[in-house]
This record gives C-alpha cells, sequence and structure tokens, in this order.
C-alpha cells in the first residue's frame, strides 16, 4: 500500500480489511458517485484558468494545461507543474504549464479539482511546506480528504481493481454484455 504508506498503521489495516471484502471500490463509488465532465485540454485550460481568475489572480500567467498520457501516477505524478525558460533576444521569456495525468479525465471532479489547487500551490509555493498546504486548503477547504480519498482509489488501481468512472470502459463492458445476450438468445 505504497500510496498510503505515510497515514498510521491503524488507517492502513482498516484500509486491508475493507479490501479484502470487496468494499473500497464501491465506497469510493457511493461518496463519489459520477466523474467530472472535463474531457478535453480546452475544457480542462478553462477549468483551472476560473479557478486561478478565483484565487490566484495576480500569479504569473499559464501557457498551456493539458492532460498528459506520459505521466505515470506510478512514478508519483498525479500532475506536474513547469516553468519552461526562454531567451529571446535579449530578455528571458518564462512560460508556466501544468500537465494533468490522463488517468484523471475520468474521475470525480473533487479530485481534479485537488490535483489542479495543488499544481495551482505551487505557482506560489514551490516547497511542499506548512505555506503551500494553507493555500491548497485555502482553495479547497477539503483538501486533505479529497487527497486521501484519491489515494485510496490508486491504492484500489494498484490492487488491481478496475476504473471505476471509466466512461469508455463502461461503454465496452456493456457493449460486451449486450452481445453476449443477444448471442444466447439465438
Amino acid at each position: 500500500m505504497k500510496y498510503l504508506a505515510h497515514y498510521p498503521p491503524a488507517l492502513q489495516a482498516q484500509v486491508r480489511a475493507l479490501m479484502a471484502e470487496q468494499g473500497l471500490g464501491p465506497m469510493l463509488q457511493k461518496r463519489y458517485p459520477a466523474a467530472h465532465a472535463v474531457r478535453t485540454d480546452r475544457a480542462l485550460y478553462d477549468y483551472v484558468m476560473a479557478l486561478k481568475a478565483e484565487f490566484l489572480r495576480n500569479a504569473d500567467p499559464l501557457s498551456k494545461v493539458m492532460f498528459d498520457s506520459k505521466l505515470h501516477v506510478i512514478r508519483h505524478a498525479l500532475g506536474t507543474h513547469t516553468t519552461v525558460s526562454r531567451v529571446q533576444g535579449s530578455k528571458l521569456k518564462a512560460k508556466r504549464e501544468i500537465r494533468v495525468a490522463s488517468l484523471f479525465k475520468a474521475v470525480p471532479l473533487e479530485w481534479l479539482r485537488m490535483i489542479v489547487v495543488h499544481e495551482l500551490a505551487h505557482m506560489k509555493e514551490r516547497a511542499h511546506d506548512k505555506a503551500f498546504y494553507a493555500l491548497c486548503t485555502h482553495m479547497e477547504a477539503d483538501y486533505h480528504q479529497r487527497e486521501f480519498d484519491l489515494r485510496l482509489y490508486l491504492t484500489h488501481l494498484d490492487a488491481g481493481g478496475p476504473r471505476l468512472w471509466d466512461v469508455e470502459a463502461a461503454a465496452d463492458d456493456a457493449a460486451r454484455q449486450a452481445g453476449s445476450c443477444d448471442s444466447a438468445l439465438r
């Protein structure tokens, strides 16, 4: 349970028991019944810019926001924030980017918001310190609960559980079931 390694042993034992009963996935689906509708890079850009406008009006502008299929959660990257510096004439120009792992195209909006808030907070605070987490909780009051629940979901996936809100996978499963029902009727 690498995603929960820094949590108390008693809490980890509760999660193990829930996983043994096959109850972790259903518990998460009950708590978060639907996935968000932010599916495209443009929609993600608009979503991030709205949060930035609400909480970080004076922060440097963002030049790119996108879902990135090359980000691997296994390497502890839910999203990234980067600053790309380029020399243009005698000036140094910096472009800021936020990338969110493609896995998060199909999760609850609360988790997408938590990831975006985390990356936006890095625009003001570089280190994961007290000021950083204070900014995160200012932008998302339930930040720590959302992060924990997302870690539970990653633990569920790591244990071989199915993606819970993956619309495309659910459509494929429904088509497969319909095909098997049709063949049974023949």
